[in-house]
């Protein structure tokens, strides 16, 4: 490799943890320092900010957590700086950052990139017909926010201009990496294979340390949580490049683990849409290449879309959600009487003041396989924690509901505690409204200084189908002696999620086990193991080069996001509750050693 860019994964999320900047600040030859903040979650959260207060709408750990104690090594090191921290107000973003810069005797050159915002010209949207993407909906009346997922153009522009930090609104989330690379290495913007690259790149480390072992399948095999290591790539100039971590930290670099994440939240693997590239990650290639490194290549591009991808955010309605100890003989039958008395009682007062009934609730007994329906195992317990959520119109109407969860303690089940119940706060539903908006509608900007300059329109092409692939259909029947095992004896998996929408990555930890997986775990299957949590059609997708499938579940988030009343609305956990889908498997494999035998566990459950 003549030349790499060395490039540190900061941060996955608003939130993340602070031990990773000054962390990655350690990695000789460090260049830059990346941070995604920006989740569809994140952006109702800013939006609810900002409603608050105008000079807020984004992502402030970014200037307190992250810069703010580390912002003289990030200047010594000469360390460039990119985040899409600005959410719905970069200017902001960017004036509390030179704010802290200039207490500390620092002055950076902090670019910022806008845009996005559709805010200004969403009447004139909604005049021409505007529709949902997935429910074919108007869009609601008083929207928080609509913002456009944009490229990293305009990132590649501001570090062209000699900016020190760039900061930009909802760009995608990759699109931190493909600016850096773009500029670094002079990418035209029309080399498809390498604007997908660097989208891969991008992809893989915008989770922080979800690439470095963070939420792998074989997490006993990760060490050191509390030191977790962060994400350091080098990237060629192909975009081709090699994953590691700082060194003394923990975490894991793994090739399962790499593979789980480029899969992650992906759909489609010929076709994962991005503002300045289509991909096609079906032949990515994950190889570990010595002690910490794993080597990634293989992404192919396409020209994009003509559109941008928009999301506006709205509130529907107000929700409440309960937490209750209940301990004792018979646990989970006390927390459902109590439940079903809570709901019951407050109805009751919601009719005596005449308000309508709750639009929504929900019950769930965490402890007790909750998630799970009918693959939850009957065990004993005497130790269960009552979840009650609920959803009104009216905010007044959450708070009978509100208080009246406190007197379960004395008055309805020995062993409840509810005294932490009543900390529970009534919050809006913020929904998700999902769009496409021409590109021509968009001006992006630069702004450094005072300097201000225009992005430059993203680059086209005719749109193209991918490259055909010769995927082996082979399928292999276990035999008659078959023995069943979990499937986590042969697969890695993750999940994630895409709005209402979950994306199940399962990864072969052999290639040999990838046709007797493809024979036993169709979208038949999928869809009548999680029957009980998906309203919509399963898809499979194929992706040779991971050795893996890919899978799609329509409408299995309970609305997804804050506007799911599940305990789990991002999907996480269902990768975790597919590796016990049984799988029949050959006996030899078990008596040559390929594959652990089953755990008593799994010996009459899947």
């Amino acid at each position: 490799m003549t030349k790499a860019v060395r490039i540190g994964g900061a941060s996955g999320f608003w939130g993340d943890s602070a031990i990773a900047t000054p962390q990655l600040l350690q990695v000789p030859g460090l260049q830059y320092l990346v941070y995604d903040y920006l989740a569809e979650t994140t952006m109702s959260i800013l939006a609810r900010a900002r409603a608050k207060d105008p000079a807020l709408g984004y992502a402030t750990d970014f200037v307190h957590a992250a810069m703010a104690p580390n912002l003289g090594a990030i200047c010594a090191r000469g360390v460039r700086v990119i985040a899409n921290a600005g959410g719905l107000n970069p200017e902001a973003c960017r004036d509390a950052l030179s704010a802290v810069a200039r207490q500390q005797g620092l002055a950076p050159r902090i670019a910022v990139v806008t845009g996005d915002d559709l805010m200004p010209q969403f009447e004139a949207l909604r005049a021409q017909g505007l529709r949902d993407l997935h429910t074919g909906e108007a869009p609601p009346a008083g929207l928080y926010s609509a913002n456009a997922y944009v490229g990293a153009r305009g990132i590649a522009q501001a570090l062209a201009l000699g900016a020190d930090i760039v900061i930009t609104g909802r760009c995608v989330d990759s699109a931190v990496v493909v600016g850096a690379l773009a500029h670094e290495f002079a990418w035209r913007w029309d080399d498809w294979d390498r604007i997908a690259a660097g989208t891969l790149a991008g992809h893989v480390i915008e989770c922080g340390a979800q690439a470095t072992g963070g939420l792998f399948t074989d997490w006993a095999q990760v060490p050191d949580w509390a030191n977790m290591g962060y994400p350091v790539i080098d990237c060629a100039a192909d975009g081709s490049f090699v994953l590691s971590k700082p060194e003394g930290t923990g975490g894991l670099i793994h090739p399962g683990a790499v593979a789980e994440q480029v899969l992650y939240e992906v759909g489609d693997p010929a076709h994962y849409l991005m503002p300045d590239v289509s991909c096609d990650f079906r032949q990515v290639r994950v190889e570990a290449e010595a002690p910490g490194r794993v080597r990634v290549s293989g992404a192919r591009g396409r020209p994009p879309t003509a559109s941008y991808k928009a999301n506006g955010t709205w509130r529907d309605g107000w929700q409440l959600q309960l937490l209750m100890a209940i301990r004792g003989i018979d646990a989970p039958a006390k927390a459902r009487k109590t439940a079903d008395a809570l709901l019951e009682r407050t109805r009751a007062q919601l009719r005596g003041r005449g308000l309508a009934d709750y639009t929504e609730t929900r019950v769930e007994l965490l402890g007790c396989e909750a998630l799970y329906g009918a693959h939850a195992r009957s065990l004993p317990t005497r130790e269960v924690v009552l979840r009650i959520a609920a959803r009104h119109a009216d905010p007044q109407g959450l708070a009978f509901l509100q208080r009246e969860c406190a007197s379960a303690g004395t008055s309805m089940g020995p062993g409840t505690r509810s005294s932490f119940a009543g900390r529970a706060d009534v919050q809006p539903v913020i929904k998700v409204f999902s769009f496409l908006v021409p590109k021509a509608k968009l001006a992006l900007r630069v702004a450094l200084g005072d300097t201000s300059e225009a992005v430059a329109a993203p680059a086209q092409g005719p749109a193209t189908a991918p490259l055909p692939l010769d995927v082996d259909a082979t399928r292999i029947q276990p035999g008659d002696d078959a023995v069943s095992v979990p499937l986590v004896a042969l697969a890695w998996a993750r999940s994630g999620d895409k709005g209402d929408d979950e994306n199940i990555g399962v990864i072969a930890r052999r290639p040999e086990f990838l046709p007797l997986l493809r024979a036993q775990l169709g979208p038949a299957q999928l869809r009548a193991y999680f029957a009980h949590l998906v309203d919509g059609e399963v898809e499979r997708f194929e992706v040779p080069g991971l050795h893996a499938l890919n899978f799609v579940l329509q409408r299995a988030l309970g609305g997804g996001g804050v506007a799911s009343l599940r305990s789990d609305p991002l999907g996480k956990s269902l990768a975790q509750m597919l590796l016990d889908h049984p799988v029949r498997i050959p006996r030899r494999w078990i008596d040559e050693g390929l594959v652990t035998g089953p755990a008593p566990d799994h010996a009459s459950h899947p």
